[in-house]
């Protein structure tokens, strides 16, 4: 029988690091404003496009909508998100950030591209190569 060498194997490998930046890309914005992944992905989401329905969000950050629809909760129980009625679809609501939401979101953006510059500093002068690969990838697996 062929073994696999997990620490040689792309897939794997991808999603050890993809977990281990996820963890301390958390330290950015989790330690000032406690949130979870979920609820940082919906908030950044928001943010980048004003308003969006909660299966679009989900569509969009690769997120089921389990975990879309708790993000959405926490974060109008903090007073980050608001809700309004789909004129379109009366069973979707609209989802955009309070001015509260907005200036949490405003607060993280400086320090996430600062995690970004700090990722690309330490590739040094093979960083512009890994981004055409990343679309690449994207495109192979047809990620939204």
């Amino acid at each position: 029988m062929t073994k696999l060498q997990l620490e040689a194997f792309l897939p794997y490998r991808l999603n050890r690091i993809s977990a281990a930046i996820s963890h301390e890309f958390r330290a950015v914005y989790g330690r000032h404003h406690d949130l979870t992944v979920p609820e940082w992905r919906v908030l950044a989401t928001l943010g980048q496009f004003e308003e969006m329905g909660a299966k679009a969000i989900g569509h969009h950050s690769s997120m089921h909508k389990t975990k879309v629809s708790r993000a959405v909760r926490a974060l109008e129980e903090r007073r980050w998100l608001k809700r309004r009625e789909c004129e379109d679809d009366r069973r979707e609501e609209i989802l955009s950030l309070t001015a509260l939401g907005r200036k949490t979101y405003t607060d993280i953006v400086p320090r996430a591209v600062a995690f970004e510059r700090r990722i690309m500093t330490a590739l040094g002068p093979e960083a512009p190569f890994l981004l055409p690969i990343l679309d690449q990838l994207e495109e192979i697996f047809r990620v939204p």
